[in-house]
């Protein structure tokens, strides 16, 4: 095998952010690297200086209309399935001259490498054994992974890759999830706390893909003043929400007026919504590793945010929407595969029940996490399933140097 020439595959947005992730980490050892996004602009990869190889595309349901009905018609509707396909056929010619072609993502990235005509690797970050305690990989998954052309398959959790193992009868190794690393790097937990009159913090996740993220955020608005309710000091909740570019202040303010949210400024001096509870919510673009690790309770409808957040042993609030993705059985899926730090209510999606059902178990995390005997041991618990579920940080390097050696050693 040659040296140094890899191309990264990956169909979906968190895969992107891990597939640029592993990319700069082989860069810094002098690897040319270049990205082929199967879905999505591949913006993670841009971002980290990453050649991106041709026209790429942005669909509203990410690569994840498979969860849902409408979601696979609506792919098929704005020609994201033709997209994939045509992406796949050009592989070839696009791989030329590559020493090794690293998959991240399901069975479609699998394809890629297969179709490729490479030697090959695989990051299978979209599947995990813990979801049904035994992992059934979709059809031909399996059959590729069994061939000699991956000379590597790496799982997203321990249990995963012992599974895998016994079922392709060769090792699958887990060495962690890149996509912790980006949290991990630059996150600065000493953001104003008490000295400002704020005893806990709650972070907005409504996700990264538009328009679902503003629809979510929504619903976030509707929660947030019955969460209030139900606090004894809400004042000294801070809140804030994590938001994507594409979420424009403006665009907020339309969805958040009727609500009874009204402009105002933020704690820190930024964009910020008031609602007449008394309850201030703070608008933030960017800072999302600090913010993450300085929050005590997320509230989420996310994917790999959600997973981040687990990773950094913080409990994840789930509030199911309409989705293309974050739909109940996408969250019923979440919660199989992060564990215990992961919670829902128990009534029908987006319903007035729903809500108020999320807002008590809001404040009864917000309560539990203040008590001083309660607080410190969940969150020891919630730190142990993290390394069970997530990992350590560092996945972005030991999975380079895993690769390093796939390209020097034939």
């Amino acid at each position: 095998m040659g040296q140094g020439r890899v191309l990264l595959l990956s169909n979906g947005h968190g895969e992107d952010l891990s597939g640029a992730l592993i990319a700069s980490a082989l860069q810094r050892r002098g690897v040319t690297v270049r990205a082929l996004p199967l879905v999505g602009h591949g913006e993670p990869y841009r971002q980290r200086g990453i050649a991106v190889l041709g026209r790429t595309r942005a669909f509203s349901t990410g690569g994840l209309g498979f969860t849902s009905l409408a979601g696979q018609v609506r792919e098929l509707l704005e020609g994201q399935t033709l997209h994939v396909i045509l992406q796949l056929a050009r592989l070839r010619r696009r791989s030329r001259g590559v020493d090794l072609v690293v998959a991240v993502g399901d069975v479609v990235a699998v394809l890629g490498g297969w179709l490729s005509g490479r030697p090959a690797a695989v990051y299978l970050v979209a599947y995990s054994s813990h979801y049904e305690g035994r992992l059934r990989l979709p059809w031909p998954c399996g059959w590729l992974l069994r061939r000699r052309r991956f000379a590597a398959i790496w799982a997203r959790d321990r249990f995963s890759g012992e599974d895998l193992s016994g079922q392709l009868r060769r090792p699958v190794h887990f060495l962690g999830n890149p996509f912790l690393d980006a949290v991990l790097t630059g996150a600065n937990p000493a953001l104003p706390r008490i000295d400002e009159g704020w005893s806990q913090r709650l972070l907005l996740l409504p996700g990264s893909r538009l328009p679902e993220a503003q629809h979510n955020l929504a619903l976030m608005l509707e929660l947030l003043p019955r969460l209030a309710s139900r606090l004894q000091r809400p004042q000294q909740l801070r809140v804030s929400a994590a938001l994507v570019g594409g979420l424009t202040a403006a665009a907020i303010q339309q969805l958040a007026a009727p609500l009874g949210w009204e402009p105002a400024a933020a704690a820190g001096g930024g964009r910020g919504l008031r609602h007449r509870c008394g309850l201030e919510l703070e608008l933030v673009w960017s800072g999302f590793a600090a913010q993450l690790a300085a929050a005590d309770l997320v509230l989420a409808m996310a994917g790999t945010a959600s997973e981040q957040a687990v990773g950094l042993g913080k409990p994840v609030l789930q509030l199911v929407g309409r989705g293309p993705q974050f739909t109940a059985g996408f969250a019923d899926a979440q919660r199989r595969l992060l564990g215990p730090a992961v919670f829902a209510a128990d009534e029908e999606p987006g319903s007035p029940a729903c809500l108020e059902a999320t807002a008590a178990l809001g404040a009864d995390l917000l309560q539990r996490l203040a008590d001083p005997g309660q607080g410190p041991a969940l969150r020891r618990q919630w730190a142990s399933a993290a390394a069970e579920r997530i990992g350590v940080g560092g996945g972005s390097e030991r999975l380079a140097a895993a690769i390093m050696e796939l390209l020097q050693y034939p």
